[in-house]
Protein backbone atom coordinates (compact mmCIF):
# COMPACT_ATOMS: atom_id res chain seq x y z
CA UNK A 1 0.00 0.00 0.00
CA UNK A 2 1.31 3.76 -0.94
CA UNK A 3 -0.61 6.75 0.33
CA UNK A 4 0.09 9.99 -1.39
CA UNK A 5 0.54 13.15 0.90
CA UNK A 6 0.24 12.54 4.54
CA UNK A 7 -2.46 13.46 6.55
CA UNK A 8 -2.46 16.18 9.03
CA UNK A 9 -5.05 14.05 11.07
CA UNK A 10 -4.34 10.78 12.43
CA UNK A 11 -6.80 8.16 11.86
CA UNK A 12 -5.90 6.00 14.34
CA UNK A 13 -5.09 5.68 18.33
CA UNK A 14 -2.64 3.66 20.12
CA UNK A 15 -4.32 2.14 23.42
CA UNK A 16 -2.39 1.68 26.43
CA UNK A 17 -2.76 -2.02 26.10
CA UNK A 18 -1.29 -2.11 22.73
CA UNK A 19 -3.97 -2.51 20.75
CA UNK A 20 -4.82 -0.30 18.46
CA UNK A 21 -8.27 1.85 18.06
CA UNK A 22 -9.12 2.85 14.28
CA UNK A 23 -10.77 6.85 14.20
CA UNK A 24 -12.48 6.91 10.65
CA UNK A 25 -15.61 5.34 11.55
CA UNK A 26 -17.68 6.04 14.61
CA UNK A 27 -17.42 2.21 15.15
CA UNK A 28 -14.02 2.84 16.27
CA UNK A 29 -13.14 -1.07 16.03
CA UNK A 30 -10.46 -1.91 18.87
CA UNK A 31 -7.76 -4.36 17.33
CA UNK A 32 -5.11 -6.71 17.79
CA UNK A 33 -2.15 -7.26 15.58
CA UNK A 34 -3.60 -8.99 12.48
CA UNK A 35 -7.29 -8.09 13.61
CA UNK A 36 -9.23 -6.60 10.96
CA UNK A 37 -12.09 -4.39 11.29
CA UNK A 38 -15.94 -5.04 10.98
CA UNK A 39 -15.78 -3.18 7.66
CA UNK A 40 -13.43 -6.41 6.42
CA UNK A 41 -10.80 -3.46 4.72
CA UNK A 42 -9.02 -2.24 7.44
CA UNK A 43 -6.63 -4.05 9.49
CA UNK A 44 -3.91 -3.75 12.27
CA UNK A 45 -1.02 -4.64 10.85
CA UNK A 46 2.07 -4.42 13.03
CA UNK A 47 0.88 -1.48 14.97
CA UNK A 48 -0.55 0.20 12.42
CA UNK A 49 -4.18 -0.03 10.12
CA UNK A 50 -3.72 -0.72 7.22
CA UNK A 51 -6.10 -0.47 4.33
CA UNK A 52 -6.27 -3.63 2.57
CA UNK A 53 -8.59 -2.32 -0.36
CA UNK A 54 -6.54 0.78 -0.96
CA UNK A 55 -6.14 0.64 -5.39
CA UNK A 56 -8.91 -2.07 -5.30
CA UNK A 57 -11.56 -0.95 -7.58
CA UNK A 58 -14.47 -3.84 -7.27
CA UNK A 59 -17.23 -1.01 -8.94
CA UNK A 60 -16.85 1.66 -11.45
CA UNK A 61 -19.49 3.01 -13.60
CA UNK A 62 -20.43 6.18 -15.24
CA UNK A 63 -23.63 7.88 -13.46
CA UNK A 64 -25.73 10.79 -14.07
CA UNK A 65 -25.19 12.95 -11.13
CA UNK A 66 -28.79 12.93 -10.40
CA UNK A 67 -28.52 8.75 -9.31
CA UNK A 68 -26.25 9.88 -6.24
CA UNK A 69 -28.60 11.52 -5.95
CA UNK A 70 -27.10 14.95 -6.15
CA UNK A 71 -30.00 17.58 -7.02
CA UNK A 72 -28.98 20.70 -6.31
CA UNK A 73 -25.65 20.75 -8.42
CA UNK A 74 -24.64 20.60 -12.35
CA UNK A 75 -27.80 19.02 -13.59
CA UNK A 76 -27.43 16.34 -16.32
CA UNK A 77 -23.51 15.43 -15.68
CA UNK A 78 -21.50 12.48 -15.66
CA UNK A 79 -20.04 11.59 -12.74
CA UNK A 80 -17.48 8.67 -12.38
CA UNK A 81 -18.44 5.96 -9.57
CA UNK A 82 -16.27 3.91 -8.04
CA UNK A 83 -16.32 1.85 -4.74
CA UNK A 84 -14.12 -1.17 -2.98
CA UNK A 85 -15.41 -3.95 -1.18
CA UNK A 86 -16.67 -3.95 2.44
CA UNK A 87 -18.79 -1.65 4.79
CA UNK A 88 -18.84 -0.28 8.62
CA UNK A 89 -23.10 -1.19 8.46
CA UNK A 90 -24.40 -4.34 7.89
CA UNK A 91 -27.95 -3.48 6.39
CA UNK A 92 -30.25 -6.23 5.96
CA UNK A 93 -31.51 -4.85 2.61
CA UNK A 94 -28.49 -4.00 1.37
CA UNK A 95 -28.74 -3.96 -2.52
CA UNK A 96 -25.25 -3.86 -3.08
CA UNK A 97 -24.64 -6.22 -0.53
CA UNK A 98 -22.51 -9.04 -2.81
CA UNK A 99 -20.10 -5.93 -2.50
CA UNK A 100 -20.61 -4.29 0.74
CA UNK A 101 -21.16 -7.34 2.69
CA UNK A 102 -17.82 -8.92 1.23
CA UNK A 103 -15.21 -9.99 3.52
CA UNK A 104 -12.62 -11.12 0.68
CA UNK A 105 -10.52 -8.03 -0.54
CA UNK A 106 -10.85 -8.07 -4.13
CA UNK A 107 -10.78 -5.29 -7.03
CA UNK A 108 -8.91 -4.28 -9.91
CA UNK A 109 -5.64 -2.31 -9.43
CA UNK A 110 -6.26 1.50 -10.06
CA UNK A 111 -3.75 4.20 -8.75
CA UNK A 112 -5.34 7.69 -7.78
CA UNK A 113 -3.96 9.14 -10.77
CA UNK A 114 -5.51 6.31 -13.08
CA UNK A 115 -9.23 6.83 -11.51
CA UNK A 116 -9.15 10.84 -12.37
CA UNK A 117 -7.64 10.27 -15.77
CA UNK A 118 -10.34 8.30 -16.55
CA UNK A 119 -12.67 10.57 -15.12
CA UNK A 120 -11.39 13.40 -17.38
CA UNK A 121 -11.07 11.01 -20.69
CA UNK A 122 -14.71 10.36 -20.32
CA UNK A 123 -16.30 14.15 -19.62
CA UNK A 124 -16.88 13.69 -16.30
CA UNK A 125 -17.78 16.41 -14.21
CA UNK A 126 -16.53 14.84 -11.35
CA UNK A 127 -15.99 11.45 -8.92
CA UNK A 128 -18.29 9.62 -6.61
CA UNK A 129 -17.11 7.54 -4.23
CA UNK A 130 -20.60 5.01 -3.50
CA UNK A 131 -21.85 1.92 -3.78
CA UNK A 132 -20.30 0.75 -0.30
CA UNK A 133 -19.30 2.93 2.40
CA UNK A 134 -16.77 5.67 1.32
CA UNK A 135 -15.43 6.25 4.95
CA UNK A 136 -13.66 2.99 4.93
CA UNK A 137 -11.57 3.48 2.19
CA UNK A 138 -10.82 7.49 3.49
CA UNK A 139 -7.10 7.25 2.20
CA UNK A 140 -7.92 6.27 -1.14
CA UNK A 141 -10.32 8.46 -1.37
CA UNK A 142 -8.72 11.45 -0.22
CA UNK A 143 -5.96 10.83 -2.60
CA UNK A 144 -7.58 10.44 -5.46
CA UNK A 145 -9.69 13.33 -4.67
CA UNK A 146 -7.34 15.89 -3.82
CA UNK A 147 -5.95 14.73 -7.41
CA UNK A 148 -9.33 15.47 -9.01
CA UNK A 149 -9.94 19.11 -7.32
CA UNK A 150 -6.15 20.23 -9.28
CA UNK A 151 -8.05 18.82 -12.75
CA UNK A 152 -11.18 20.90 -11.72
CA UNK A 153 -12.91 17.69 -10.84
CA UNK A 154 -15.81 17.83 -7.83
CA UNK A 155 -16.00 14.89 -4.94
CA UNK A 156 -19.33 13.40 -4.30
CA UNK A 157 -19.56 11.14 -1.08
CA UNK A 158 -22.47 8.98 -0.70
CA UNK A 159 -22.42 7.84 3.04
CA UNK A 160 -24.22 6.37 5.82
CA UNK A 161 -23.21 9.29 7.71
CA UNK A 162 -21.21 7.73 10.36
CA UNK A 163 -17.56 9.75 9.74
CA UNK A 164 -15.58 10.44 13.22
CA UNK A 165 -14.47 14.12 13.65
CA UNK A 166 -11.27 12.99 12.66
CA UNK A 167 -12.63 11.67 8.87
CA UNK A 168 -14.30 14.95 8.75
CA UNK A 169 -11.39 16.60 9.00
CA UNK A 170 -9.43 14.60 6.27
CA UNK A 171 -13.04 15.18 3.94
CA UNK A 172 -12.54 18.53 4.54
CA UNK A 173 -9.30 18.57 2.16
CA UNK A 174 -11.29 17.26 -0.64
CA UNK A 175 -15.13 16.78 -0.76
CA UNK A 176 -17.34 19.13 -2.24
CA UNK A 177 -20.66 17.29 -1.93
CA UNK A 178 -21.81 14.34 0.31
CA UNK A 179 -25.30 12.70 0.03
CA UNK A 180 -26.06 11.56 3.66
CA UNK A 181 -28.70 8.45 3.69
CA UNK A 182 -30.90 7.96 6.52
CA UNK A 183 -32.55 4.24 6.93
CA UNK A 184 -36.12 3.82 8.21
CA UNK A 185 -36.36 7.50 9.12
CA UNK A 186 -33.39 7.42 11.59
CA UNK A 187 -35.21 5.03 13.72
CA UNK A 188 -32.55 3.71 16.47
CA UNK A 189 -34.42 0.36 17.25
CA UNK A 190 -34.38 -0.43 13.10
CA UNK A 191 -30.46 0.79 13.19
CA UNK A 192 -30.20 -1.65 16.05
CA UNK A 193 -32.13 -4.11 14.62
CA UNK A 194 -31.46 -3.88 10.66
CA UNK A 195 -28.15 -2.48 10.50
CA UNK A 196 -26.01 -3.52 13.52
CA UNK A 197 -25.13 0.10 15.36
CA UNK A 198 -26.63 1.77 17.86
CA UNK A 199 -28.29 4.62 16.55
CA UNK A 200 -28.89 7.69 13.98
CA UNK A 201 -28.25 10.25 16.29
CA UNK A 202 -24.43 10.84 15.37
CA UNK A 203 -25.71 11.47 11.72
CA UNK A 204 -27.12 14.78 12.39
CA UNK A 205 -23.13 15.63 14.47
CA UNK A 206 -21.92 14.34 11.01
CA UNK A 207 -24.07 16.63 8.79
CA UNK A 208 -23.23 19.87 10.80
CA UNK A 209 -19.57 19.08 10.75
CA UNK A 210 -19.99 18.52 7.14
CA UNK A 211 -21.50 21.96 6.70
CA UNK A 212 -19.11 23.49 8.85
CA UNK A 213 -16.83 22.61 6.71
CA UNK A 214 -18.23 24.04 3.56
CA UNK A 215 -19.49 20.60 2.30
CA UNK A 216 -22.42 20.81 0.42
CA UNK A 217 -24.87 18.27 2.09
CA UNK A 218 -28.20 16.78 0.85
CA UNK A 219 -30.09 14.34 2.56
CA UNK A 220 -31.89 10.45 1.60
CA UNK A 221 -34.07 9.02 3.54
CA UNK A 222 -34.77 5.23 2.51
CA UNK A 223 -38.68 4.69 3.54
CA UNK A 224 -38.63 0.55 5.07
CA UNK A 225 -42.05 -0.42 4.20
CA UNK A 226 -43.73 -1.86 8.00
CA UNK A 227 -40.80 -1.77 10.13
CA UNK A 228 -39.53 1.53 9.18
CA UNK A 229 -42.15 4.21 7.71
CA UNK A 230 -43.29 5.86 10.92
CA UNK A 231 -44.17 9.11 10.23
CA UNK A 232 -43.41 10.80 13.84
CA UNK A 233 -39.72 9.46 13.46
CA UNK A 234 -40.18 11.49 10.10
CA UNK A 235 -40.89 14.26 11.94
CA UNK A 236 -38.36 14.07 14.42
CA UNK A 237 -35.71 13.17 11.47
CA UNK A 238 -36.56 16.67 9.62
CA UNK A 239 -37.00 18.74 12.33
CA UNK A 240 -33.42 18.17 13.13
CA UNK A 241 -32.13 18.04 9.60
CA UNK A 242 -34.02 21.63 9.84
CA UNK A 243 -32.50 23.01 13.02
CA UNK A 244 -28.72 21.86 11.93
CA UNK A 245 -28.82 22.35 8.72
CA UNK A 246 -31.74 24.57 7.37
CA UNK A 247 -34.75 24.85 5.29
CA UNK A 248 -32.80 24.85 2.23
CA UNK A 249 -31.35 21.25 2.38
CA UNK A 250 -32.23 18.91 -0.25
CA UNK A 251 -34.72 16.01 1.11
CA UNK A 252 -35.47 12.76 -0.70
CA UNK A 253 -37.47 10.15 0.36
CA UNK A 254 -36.55 7.11 -1.63
CA UNK A 255 -38.51 4.13 -2.29
CA UNK A 256 -37.44 0.68 -0.52
CA UNK A 257 -36.73 -2.67 -2.95
CA UNK A 258 -36.75 -5.73 -1.42
CA UNK A 259 -33.24 -7.62 -1.68
CA UNK A 260 -30.60 -9.18 0.51
CA UNK A 261 -32.18 -10.73 3.97
CA UNK A 262 -35.39 -8.66 3.67
CA UNK A 263 -37.08 -10.17 0.45
CA UNK A 264 -40.49 -10.56 2.26
CA UNK A 265 -41.19 -7.05 2.43
CA UNK A 266 -42.94 -4.95 -0.49
CA UNK A 267 -41.74 -2.04 -2.17
CA UNK A 268 -42.93 1.12 -0.48
CA UNK A 269 -46.00 2.48 -1.28
CA UNK A 270 -46.17 5.73 -3.31
CA UNK A 271 -49.16 6.88 -0.46
CA UNK A 272 -46.52 5.84 2.19
CA UNK A 273 -43.76 8.48 0.44
CA UNK A 274 -46.51 11.04 -0.29
CA UNK A 275 -47.25 11.09 3.60
CA UNK A 276 -43.90 11.95 3.99
CA UNK A 277 -43.04 14.19 1.46
CA UNK A 278 -45.80 16.03 2.53
CA UNK A 279 -44.84 16.22 6.29
CA UNK A 280 -41.58 17.58 5.70
CA UNK A 281 -43.72 20.20 3.63
CA UNK A 282 -45.59 21.31 6.00
CA UNK A 283 -42.60 21.28 8.52
CA UNK A 284 -41.20 24.54 6.27
CA UNK A 285 -38.72 22.46 3.93
CA UNK A 286 -38.43 23.81 1.16
CA UNK A 287 -37.05 20.88 -1.59
CA UNK A 288 -38.43 17.41 -1.05
CA UNK A 289 -38.15 14.93 -3.28
CA UNK A 290 -39.43 11.24 -3.95
CA UNK A 291 -36.94 8.97 -5.50
CA UNK A 292 -37.22 5.65 -7.25
CA UNK A 293 -40.39 6.56 -8.32
CA UNK A 294 -40.74 6.57 -12.13
CA UNK A 295 -43.27 9.59 -13.18
CA UNK A 296 -44.16 11.25 -10.43
CA UNK A 297 -44.06 15.17 -10.62
CA UNK A 298 -42.61 14.77 -6.82
CA UNK A 299 -39.00 14.32 -8.48
CA UNK A 300 -39.16 18.24 -9.55
CA UNK A 301 -37.95 21.37 -7.60
CA UNK A 302 -40.34 24.15 -7.20
CA UNK A 303 -39.78 27.29 -6.59
CA UNK A 304 -40.99 28.17 -3.15
CA UNK A 305 -41.72 31.46 -4.40
CA UNK A 306 -44.06 31.15 -7.02
CA UNK A 307 -44.42 27.40 -7.04
CA UNK A 308 -43.79 26.84 -10.63
CA UNK A 309 -41.30 23.99 -11.60
CA UNK A 310 -37.18 25.21 -11.96
CA UNK A 311 -36.19 21.90 -12.25
CA UNK A 312 -38.59 18.64 -14.27
CA UNK A 313 -36.92 15.47 -13.95
CA UNK A 314 -37.54 11.48 -14.39
CA UNK A 315 -35.37 9.45 -12.48
CA UNK A 316 -32.16 10.13 -13.20
CA UNK A 317 -32.38 12.59 -15.38
CA UNK A 318 -33.07 16.41 -15.61
CA UNK A 319 -35.69 17.12 -18.76
CA UNK A 320 -36.27 20.64 -17.98
CA UNK A 321 -34.23 23.68 -16.31
CA UNK A 322 -35.93 27.11 -15.91
CA UNK A 323 -33.46 28.91 -14.11
CA UNK A 324 -31.05 31.83 -15.12
CA UNK A 325 -27.44 31.63 -15.41
CA UNK A 326 -27.03 33.09 -11.78
CA UNK A 327 -29.50 30.51 -10.55
CA UNK A 328 -32.67 32.37 -10.16
CA UNK A 329 -36.01 31.15 -11.54
CA UNK A 330 -37.35 32.42 -14.82
CA UNK A 331 -40.94 33.13 -13.66
CA UNK A 332 -40.20 35.10 -10.94
CA UNK A 333 -36.90 35.86 -10.41
CA UNK A 334 -36.66 33.93 -6.76
CA UNK A 335 -33.05 32.77 -5.56
CA UNK A 336 -33.11 28.90 -6.32
CA UNK A 337 -30.16 27.30 -4.27
CA UNK A 338 -28.70 24.74 -7.09
CA UNK A 339 -25.66 24.79 -8.41
CA UNK A 340 -24.92 25.92 -12.08
CA UNK A 341 -21.90 25.20 -14.16
CA UNK A 342 -22.11 28.94 -14.52
CA UNK A 343 -21.82 29.13 -10.44
CA UNK A 344 -18.40 28.26 -8.18
CA UNK A 345 -18.82 24.89 -6.22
Amino acid sequence: MRYGEIMAVELSHKMPDGRIRCDVCLRRCVLKDGQIGFCGVRKNEGGEIRLLAYGKVEALNIDPIEKKPVLHAFPNSKILSISTTGCNFACQYCQNWDISQRREISGTEMTPQEIVDMAVEYGCRGIAYTYNEPTIFLEYARDIGVLARKKGLINIFVTNGYETPEAIEVLADFLDFATVDFKGNGNDEFYRRYISVNGARPIFDTIKRMKEKGIHVEVTDLVVPQIGDNLEDAKNMVSNIKDISGEDTPVSFLRFHPDYKLLNLPETPLNTLKKHYDLAREMGMRYVYIGNVPGDDRQNTYCPNCGKAVVKRDIFSTLELNLTADGKCKYCGYKIPIILESSSV
